[in-house]
């Protein structure tokens, strides 16, 4: 039985064509994996496949017996489809408050759809339909993915491989005919990554579809068949054990060029001993402890690995120094040679010294500006919006990043109108751009593919050839860690597992 066809399909999105000519069936019994470079349509195929965006030339055909809503059920790399987390999710410092822990919603009532009602009395809530899912069936799903113990937490307090993780049980407990997935093993841990490939592999044997945007090298074993995109057309389709990654025919980067990177030969502000000193810190949510005593000095020209499994604490780790968790205040540590906790340098003080970028940051980065105006951001340590006039080496600066980066072409366009792995470029630069002492990037290959991902690995390697600029690296595979780093930390349940 063919559940999907699609004959000789055209898409047009912000008056470019960004799909061509895609013939496609999609068979009962059958599990595809669609694999491509960044920018070459999986996103926007998903969104064909899921009726989300109209298909401008061509025929699709669904061959179910119920509607497509509910046949079909698409899990992005965002919040986007979900109004209720959506809602709950409204800027990238959200989850290191502990008031905002306290009025968002459980992941238990996220997935059961059931939500108390937020703020004080007086105010309006939020009042759905009473609840279809019954303890057996969020018992079974939060079980397939491993998030039983997290019900009863604020979802806003989770991790970004948990988020994932819940997002996904809340598309399971739909019973859709079929699951279509967008990037989904992006951030999550060893474990998390096994965790989903036994849930697809379950799910598919039970009789869901499963279709997934993914690299090449995570292709889940359930997976029958491997689409190969590029240009927004489909290369080849073939059975999964007769693809070979040599295949892809995405265009290589050459290594970056030693003349577009003199100038980040030196960084700006290098006057300190200590980039970073942390003592005892301790951050506490009601009676959750996230981080335990941690103790972490980072001398100038230092490059480090920070690791650990989802929900170790990296990321509230990485909010004490980047200044955007407000218990900051309640711990003892020095940036670069100067106290923090109250006393000492200023937020922007610290701010200007540090090039940043999370997964956080990009879920919630403003999509409604342009390319240039994003990377300039990085001067003001704004989110895309800023009110200062560029100077004419501020505007220079803007433009060599984006050459260095690979994403010049697209300087004139919206952040919204790119892919999310051009946009996670795009953020690369912005955090470089303007030359800091201190970079943290934390998954900062998340959403690349494998060519631009060894690219980006050379630049960092090259940007942190000099012992004036410090590194935080943070990853989940050791094949993204670039060749600089040399120290590793490694959390478990908020504490200090390895120091070296």
């Amino acid at each position: 039985m063919t559940q999907i066809a699609l004959d000789d399909v055209f898409v047009r999105k912000y008056d470019s064509t960004v799909l061509s000519g895609i013939t496609w069936k999609i068979n009962a019994g059958d599990h595809w994996a669609i694999v491509g470079p960044n920018g070459s349509g999986k996103t926007t195929l998903l969104d064909i496949l899921a009726g989300k965006w109209p298909v401008w030339k061509g025929k699709l055909h669904y061959g179910f017996d119920v509607p497509v809503r509910e046949a079909i059920e698409f899990v992005p790399n965002d919040y986007s489809f979900n109004r209720i987390v959506s809602a709950g999710a409204e800027y990238y410092q959200q989850r290191f408050h502990a008031y905002e822990a306290e009025r968002a919603p459980s992941v238990r009532a996220i997935l059961t759809d059931q939500l108390r009602p937020v703020g004080t009395v007086n105010e309006n809530s939020v009042h759905l339909e009473p609840s279809k899912v019954d303890a057996a069936q969020l018992e079974k799903v939060s079980g397939l993915l491993s998030i039983t113990h997290l019900l009863d937490h604020p979802f806003v307090t989770l991790s970004n491989g948990e988020t994932r993780r819940m997002l996904l049980a809340k598309s399971l407990l739909k019973h859709p005919k079929i699951l279509l997935l967008d990037n989904p093993f992006a951030g999550l841990d060893v474990h998390s990554r096994e965790v989903l490939r036994n849930a697809l592999g379950e799910l598919a044997n039970s009789g869901v579809t499963v279709i997934i945007a993914t690299i090449a090298t995570e292709i889940p074993p359930c997976i029958t068949h491997v689409l190969e995109m590029n240009h927004g057309s489909i290369e080849k389709l073939s059975p999964v054990n007769s693809f070979e990654l040599v295949s892809q025919n995405a265009e290589a980067f050459p290594q970056p060029d030693p003349q577009k990177l003199e100038s980040f030969g030196v960084p700006n502000f290098v006057d300190f001993d200590t980039a970073i000193e942390l003592r005892n810190i301790n951050v506490k949510y009601n009676e959750d402890q996230i981080l335990k005593g941690i103790n972490w000095k980072i001398r100038k020209g230092e490059k480090w690995a920070l690791s650990g499994a989802n929900g170790s604490g990296k990321s509230t780790l990485l909010s004490i120094i980047t200044a955007d968790n407000p218990q900051r205040f309640a711990n003892d540590f020095d940036l670069f040679d100067k106290k923090r906790g109250g006393t000492g340098a200023s937020i922007w003080d610290i701010k200007q010294k540090i090039g940043h970028v999370s997964p956080e940051l990009h879920l919630y980065f403003p999509k409604n500006t342009t390319v240039f105006k994003t990377i300039a951001s990085g001067f003001f340590d704004a989110t895309g919006i800023f009110f200062k006039k560029l100077s004419e080496t501020q505007i220079e600066r803007v433009h060599e990043v984006a050459e260095l980066l690979h994403v010049h072409p697209l300087i004139e366009k919206d952040f919204s109108q790119l892919s999310k792995g051009e946009q996670r470029l795009v953020l690369l630069a912005r955090a470089l751009v303007k030359n800091p002492p201190l970079l943290i990037l934390d998954e900062p290959c998340q959403g690349l593919d494998p060519v631009s991902i060894e690219y980006f690995k050379s630049v960092v390697d090259a940007v942190c050839k000099t012992q004036e600029r410090t590194l935080i690296y943070v990853s989940h595979y050791l094949n993204e860690i670039p060749s600089c780093v040399t120290k590793f930390l490694k959390l478990e349940k908020g504490e200090v597992l390895e120091n070296q």
